[in-house]
Protein backbone atom coordinates (compact mmCIF):
# COMPACT_ATOMS: atom_id res chain seq x y z
CA UNK A 1 0.00 0.00 0.00
CA UNK A 2 1.95 3.08 -1.30
CA UNK A 3 2.16 6.71 0.35
CA UNK A 4 3.75 9.39 -0.05
CA UNK A 5 4.14 13.48 -0.65
CA UNK A 6 3.37 15.85 -2.88
CA UNK A 7 5.95 18.29 -3.33
CA UNK A 8 7.48 20.72 -0.56
CA UNK A 9 6.54 23.50 0.99
CA UNK A 10 7.28 26.53 -1.08
CA UNK A 11 7.78 29.94 0.46
CA UNK A 12 6.05 32.94 -0.26
CA UNK A 13 6.63 36.57 0.50
CA UNK A 14 4.24 38.46 3.31
CA UNK A 15 4.70 42.34 3.47
CA UNK A 16 4.45 43.59 7.05
CA UNK A 17 3.90 47.12 8.64
CA UNK A 18 5.60 47.21 11.70
CA UNK A 19 3.82 48.70 15.09
CA UNK A 20 0.34 48.83 15.61
CA UNK A 21 -2.35 50.77 17.83
CA UNK A 22 -4.32 48.82 20.95
CA UNK A 23 -7.44 49.45 21.92
CA UNK A 24 -10.94 48.72 20.90
CA UNK A 25 -11.35 52.50 18.52
CA UNK A 26 -8.19 50.93 16.78
CA UNK A 27 -9.50 47.48 16.39
CA UNK A 28 -12.37 48.73 14.46
CA UNK A 29 -10.33 50.89 12.40
CA UNK A 30 -8.13 47.62 11.26
CA UNK A 31 -11.10 45.63 10.41
CA UNK A 32 -12.78 48.64 8.29
CA UNK A 33 -9.15 48.73 6.80
CA UNK A 34 -9.17 45.07 6.33
CA UNK A 35 -5.92 44.75 8.49
CA UNK A 36 -4.61 42.06 10.59
CA UNK A 37 -2.94 42.40 13.64
CA UNK A 38 0.24 40.28 14.15
CA UNK A 39 3.24 39.31 15.59
CA UNK A 40 6.63 38.04 14.56
CA UNK A 41 8.56 36.02 17.73
CA UNK A 42 11.04 33.28 18.20
CA UNK A 43 14.54 32.40 19.72
CA UNK A 44 16.89 35.21 20.03
CA UNK A 45 14.82 37.70 18.87
CA UNK A 46 12.21 39.95 20.50
CA UNK A 47 8.84 40.38 19.60
CA UNK A 48 7.54 42.08 16.88
CA UNK A 49 4.01 43.71 16.81
CA UNK A 50 2.73 44.25 13.02
CA UNK A 51 0.25 44.82 10.83
CA UNK A 52 -0.66 42.36 7.38
CA UNK A 53 -3.71 43.12 4.50
CA UNK A 54 -5.78 40.39 4.82
CA UNK A 55 -6.10 39.69 1.32
CA UNK A 56 -2.40 39.31 1.27
CA UNK A 57 -2.64 36.81 4.01
CA UNK A 58 -5.30 34.89 2.22
CA UNK A 59 -3.15 35.27 -0.96
CA UNK A 60 0.08 33.76 0.71
CA UNK A 61 -1.70 30.91 2.55
CA UNK A 62 -3.97 29.55 -0.58
CA UNK A 63 -1.28 26.99 -1.75
CA UNK A 64 -1.35 23.26 -0.94
CA UNK A 65 0.57 24.20 1.85
CA UNK A 66 -1.95 25.87 3.67
CA UNK A 67 -1.03 27.56 7.17
CA UNK A 68 2.44 25.07 6.66
CA UNK A 69 3.86 27.59 3.80
CA UNK A 70 7.18 28.92 4.93
CA UNK A 71 6.54 32.58 5.12
CA UNK A 72 9.14 35.36 4.04
CA UNK A 73 7.82 38.22 6.23
CA UNK A 74 9.27 41.72 5.11
CA UNK A 75 8.96 44.13 7.56
CA UNK A 76 11.23 47.94 7.59
CA UNK A 77 13.98 46.13 5.19
CA UNK A 78 14.58 42.74 7.27
CA UNK A 79 13.51 39.37 6.01
CA UNK A 80 12.20 36.61 8.78
CA UNK A 81 11.51 33.35 7.42
CA UNK A 82 8.46 32.59 9.56
CA UNK A 83 5.42 30.10 9.53
CA UNK A 84 2.43 30.85 11.29
CA UNK A 85 1.99 29.40 14.87
CA UNK A 86 -1.41 30.46 15.70
CA UNK A 87 -4.36 31.87 13.87
CA UNK A 88 -7.04 33.87 16.39
CA UNK A 89 -10.42 34.57 14.50
CA UNK A 90 -13.51 36.56 16.15
CA UNK A 91 -15.80 34.40 18.04
CA UNK A 92 -18.51 35.91 15.46
CA UNK A 93 -18.03 36.60 12.39
CA UNK A 94 -14.85 34.13 12.04
CA UNK A 95 -12.21 36.25 10.55
CA UNK A 96 -9.02 36.32 11.43
CA UNK A 97 -8.37 38.74 14.56
CA UNK A 98 -4.74 38.22 15.15
CA UNK A 99 -1.88 35.76 14.11
CA UNK A 100 0.89 34.79 15.61
CA UNK A 101 4.25 34.14 13.61
CA UNK A 102 6.91 31.86 14.51
CA UNK A 103 10.18 32.57 13.00
CA UNK A 104 12.28 29.64 11.74
CA UNK A 105 15.42 28.19 11.26
CA UNK A 106 15.72 26.39 8.08
CA UNK A 107 18.10 23.82 9.35
CA UNK A 108 16.55 23.92 12.51
CA UNK A 109 13.42 20.87 12.99
CA UNK A 110 9.85 22.43 13.82
CA UNK A 111 6.50 19.93 14.34
CA UNK A 112 4.06 20.73 12.12
CA UNK A 113 0.77 18.73 10.84
CA UNK A 114 0.67 17.96 7.74
CA UNK A 115 -2.90 17.04 5.79
CA UNK A 116 -3.82 13.34 4.72
CA UNK A 117 -4.74 13.09 1.07
CA UNK A 118 -6.45 9.50 0.05
CA UNK A 119 -5.33 8.37 -4.03
CA UNK A 120 -6.81 6.24 -6.02
CA UNK A 121 -10.13 3.91 -6.10
CA UNK A 122 -10.26 0.89 -3.82
CA UNK A 123 -12.39 -1.46 -6.28
CA UNK A 124 -12.53 -4.34 -4.26
CA UNK A 125 -13.96 -2.08 -1.13
CA UNK A 126 -16.56 -0.42 -3.18
CA UNK A 127 -17.52 -3.64 -4.76
CA UNK A 128 -18.06 -4.98 -1.52
CA UNK A 129 -20.52 -1.94 -0.56
CA UNK A 130 -17.90 -0.77 1.97
CA UNK A 131 -15.95 2.49 1.90
CA UNK A 132 -12.49 3.79 3.25
CA UNK A 133 -12.30 5.65 5.89
CA UNK A 134 -9.38 8.20 6.85
CA UNK A 135 -8.82 8.19 10.28
CA UNK A 136 -7.28 11.26 11.10
CA UNK A 137 -7.26 14.04 8.61
CA UNK A 138 -3.48 15.15 9.42
CA UNK A 139 -0.29 13.22 10.50
CA UNK A 140 2.52 15.33 12.87
CA UNK A 141 5.58 15.16 11.77
CA UNK A 142 9.30 16.56 12.61
CA UNK A 143 10.77 17.67 9.84
CA UNK A 144 13.07 21.12 8.62
CA UNK A 145 11.49 23.56 6.64
CA UNK A 146 13.52 22.42 3.77
CA UNK A 147 11.85 19.03 3.98
CA UNK A 148 8.64 20.55 4.98
CA UNK A 149 5.82 18.41 2.78
CA UNK A 150 2.75 20.22 1.86
CA UNK A 151 0.56 16.69 2.08
CA UNK A 152 0.94 13.46 2.45
CA UNK A 153 -0.59 10.87 -0.26
CA UNK A 154 -1.57 7.79 1.05
CA UNK A 155 -2.72 5.42 -2.02
CA UNK A 156 -5.29 3.13 -1.16
CA UNK A 157 -6.19 1.38 -4.80
CA UNK A 158 -4.45 -2.29 -3.61
CA UNK A 159 -6.79 -1.68 -0.41
CA UNK A 160 -9.93 -4.77 0.57
CA UNK A 161 -12.18 -5.13 3.23
CA UNK A 162 -10.73 -4.98 6.60
CA UNK A 163 -7.43 -3.57 6.15
CA UNK A 164 -6.19 -1.23 7.83
CA UNK A 165 -2.74 1.56 6.93
CA UNK A 166 -1.05 2.20 10.02
CA UNK A 167 1.17 4.83 10.70
CA UNK A 168 4.25 2.95 11.10
CA UNK A 169 3.61 1.79 7.37
CA UNK A 170 3.39 4.91 5.69
CA UNK A 171 6.18 6.27 3.98
CA UNK A 172 7.46 10.17 4.71
CA UNK A 173 9.94 12.03 3.07
CA UNK A 174 13.61 12.36 3.17
CA UNK A 175 14.26 14.27 5.97
CA UNK A 176 10.99 13.62 8.21
CA UNK A 177 9.67 11.40 11.14
CA UNK A 178 6.25 10.73 12.19
CA UNK A 179 5.21 11.70 15.86
CA UNK A 180 2.78 9.15 17.60
CA UNK A 181 2.16 5.44 18.08
CA UNK A 182 3.11 3.31 14.96
CA UNK A 183 0.01 0.96 15.33
CA UNK A 184 -2.38 4.29 15.27
CA UNK A 185 -4.76 3.46 12.27
CA UNK A 186 -4.68 6.31 9.61
CA UNK A 187 -6.57 4.78 7.10
CA UNK A 188 -9.13 1.73 7.60
CA UNK A 189 -11.45 0.22 4.66
CA UNK A 190 -14.51 -1.17 6.06
CA UNK A 191 -16.60 -3.98 5.18
CA UNK A 192 -20.15 -3.11 3.57
CA UNK A 193 -23.96 -4.50 2.84
CA UNK A 194 -22.85 -7.31 1.14
CA UNK A 195 -20.73 -8.93 3.73
CA UNK A 196 -23.43 -7.73 6.09
CA UNK A 197 -25.62 -9.54 4.29
CA UNK A 198 -23.48 -13.05 4.13
CA UNK A 199 -23.26 -13.33 7.80
CA UNK A 200 -26.74 -12.45 8.32
CA UNK A 201 -27.94 -15.37 6.19
CA UNK A 202 -26.50 -18.03 8.01
CA UNK A 203 -27.95 -16.57 11.50
CA UNK A 204 -31.18 -16.46 9.74
CA UNK A 205 -31.07 -20.04 8.43
CA UNK A 206 -30.01 -21.23 12.45
CA UNK A 207 -33.13 -19.01 13.76
CA UNK A 208 -34.96 -20.51 11.54
CA UNK A 209 -34.17 -24.55 11.97
CA UNK A 210 -36.08 -24.90 15.51
CA UNK A 211 -39.19 -23.79 14.43
CA UNK A 212 -39.52 -26.31 11.87
CA UNK A 213 -38.47 -28.91 14.54
CA UNK A 214 -42.12 -27.28 16.41
CA UNK A 215 -43.51 -27.62 13.65
CA UNK A 216 -42.98 -31.09 13.74
CA UNK A 217 -43.85 -32.27 17.02
CA UNK A 218 -47.33 -30.84 16.86
CA UNK A 219 -48.21 -32.33 13.97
Amino acid sequence: MGSGMKGLAMSTTLVATSGRNTGSAASRRLRREEKIPAVIYGQGMDPISVLIERRDLRNALSGAAGSNTILEISVDGNVYPAVVKDMQRHPVRRTVAHVDFLRINMSEELTISVPVVLAGEAKAVLADGGLVDASSDTIDIVTTPANMPSEITIDITNMKPGDVIRLGAITLPKGTRALGDPDLAIVTAIAGSKAEVATAAPAAAEGAAPAAGDDKSKS
